[in-house]
């Protein structure tokens, strides 16, 4: 599958210092419907029952006589107001892409000013809310590294008009060189498909996912409830329990509905959704952590869920965490197709044994190495499930019995380490290892490692940081490469002290 131009289009050009955009004159109302069909449905509810109760001429003690045509009058300026205050925002909305920064500039009495430097792009969504879908028009998200809170939109473009802006951002991104006969023009980069999941393959996720745990719980909950006091009528209290349920099944399914992964040279591609698509985009090297989750009812078909730290979306709510998931749900080989785009090196000879044995675990083959036994003590279940493995480009974090989950950092995407003990944990001779990454999902983490295991770890991986930090400095991932000399068996202590944060409270 490709989006490449089609015939007729013309390649996006970025602007120059002068030239400014607006967005789509049809934005106001794909913005708005929602308030005006409440204002429509609250007061004419209303107007339609004084009709049917007094006529339309019906007296009335506060308006005086005509409440259907007050009611009308009053949805009337409202509608005229909400779309002033629309049309407005769009008349004062402007945006320009040059080929070092992203301008929107907004806002009708507070004015807003936003510029980011396209070379901090972490990911680009193209957003189709079903309203805009009809109007063929689309949302523009994209985000820089600071945590979900720096998310610039552009809301709405025509669909090929957003596809463009998407690759001119990321060609400036990677840093393409300008063709000089043609300054300034960047063509739609095609994409491969890699996997596409079934409906029922979804369908089924749903059913044996978390939520059906929860749902399970609740019946048993109220069944017994009932047998105790023989009150049937609690069954009414736990309506709005099975509602949430159903919107949660509801939300699972139609969000991850038709989930495709593709790579093109703008990185790692990924659509979805059932009433409101998205095509999100991932550039190489913006994931930060990955993170392999299985929950207990997922065992018996072999599906793996998989989730990403990428700098830019952090835990923002609004999206209820669909922006983070690389999987929704694979077997074993996509999970390792997948993991495949994002870290081409695994940094072993044999990933798929290396991985398995993360993954399903326990014990320490394939080089992992679990808690003492002495953790029986405080983790009698899963303490030979607790272990680490580091490769020669990422660290391997396993832990969970029930659920299973296995975090993958690369090296050189380490932001901070830390240990963590406190005075059973002491007295038992063990500590937590955290590795710190970029807000997100995925939080790496081995617990109840050996004290002589945590404190070696400690100290390799601020190391093995240093020297991959040092020889992944191109962001650029389309530019010219440049040879740099690096001694990979010493890192400067200037840089490993670096890693070494306030945070390292051995506790002993």
């Amino acid at each position: 599958m490709s989006e490449n131009l089609l015939d007729g289009e013309q390649p996006f050009t970025t602007d120059d210092a002068q030239s400014w955009h607006r967005v789509h004159p049809v934005s106001p109302l794909v913005r708005g419907w929602v308030a005006v069909v409440a204002v429509i449905f609250i007061f004419g509810r209303n107007s339609l029952e004084s009709v049917f109760t007094k006529g339309w001429d019906g007296g009335d003690s506060l308006t005086g006589g005509t409440p259907a045509l007050f009611i009308a009058a009053i949805v009337g300026g409202a509608i005229v107001i909400f779309g002033a205050a629309f049309f407005l925002s769009w008349r004062f909305t402007r945006y320009q892409v040059t080929d070092e920064h992203v301008h929107i500039n907004s806002g009708v009495v507070f004015r807003q000013q936003r510029r980011a430097r396209i070379d901090r792009v972490q990911a680009i969504d193209v957003v189709q809310p079903l309203v805009a879908r009809a109007f063929g028009l689309a949302e523009l998200k994209f985000e820089v590294a600071d945590g979900g809170k720096s998310a610039m939109k552009l809301s709405f473009l025509k669909l090929a008009e957003a596809k463009r802006l998407r690759a001119a951002i990321l060609a400036r991104a990677a840093g393409v060189a300008l063709d000089p006969e043609a300054p300034g023009q960047v063509q739609e980069a095609p994409e491969t498909l890699v996997l596409a999941l079934k409906p029922g393959r979804i369908i089924g996720a749903a059913l044996f996912g978390s939520t059906t745990i929860v749902a399970v719980c609740v019946i048993v909950a109220a069944v017994v409830a009932v047998a105790w006091s023989g009150e049937p009528g609690i069954l009414v209290g736990a309506v709005p329990l099975f509602i949430g349920i159903g919107a949660a099944y509801w939300k699972n399914i139609t969000g991850e509905f038709n989930f495709r992964v593709a790579l093109s040279p703008d990185g790692v591609r990924l659509h979805y959704g059932l009433l409101e698509t998205r095509s999100q985009t991932i550039p190489p090297g913006r994931v930060q952590a990955v993170g392999i989750t299985q929950g207990p009812l997922w065992r018996l078909f072999g599906w793996y869920r998989v989730h990403v730290n990428v700098a830019g979306y952090g835990t923002d709510p609004s999206d209820h965490g669909s922006r983070t998931v690389l999987l929704p749900v694979g077997t074993l080989d996509e999970v390792m197709a997948v993991l495949g785009l994002i870290f081409p090196d695994p940094g072993v000879d044999s990933p798929f044994e290396v991985f398995g044995a993360g993954l399903r675990g326990p014990g320490d083959a394939n080089g992992f190495v679990h808690s003492p036994r002495s953790a029986r003590w405080i983790d009698p279940l899963s303490w030979r499930r607790n272990a680490f493995r580091a490769t020669e480009t990422a660290l391997l974090c396993r832990r969970g019995v029930i659920f299973r989950s296995l975090q993958v950092v690369p090296h050189e995407r380490t932001q901070s380490l830390g240990l963590r003990q406190g005075p059973l944990m002491a007295a038992l001779g063990l500590v937590d290892f955290e590795l710190h990454s970029t807000a997100g999902p995925i939080r790496p983490l081995v617990h109840h490692m050996s004290l002589a295991n945590g404190l070696q770890l400690f100290d390799e991986q601020a190391a093995r940081a240093a020297t991959a930090r040092r020889i992944h400095r191109n962001e650029k991932w389309l530019a010219t490469p440049m040879v740099e000399a690096v001694d990979p068996v010493a890192a400067p202590e200037d840089t490993e002290q670096h890693l070494r944060t306030e945070e390292h409270e051995r506790g002993y």
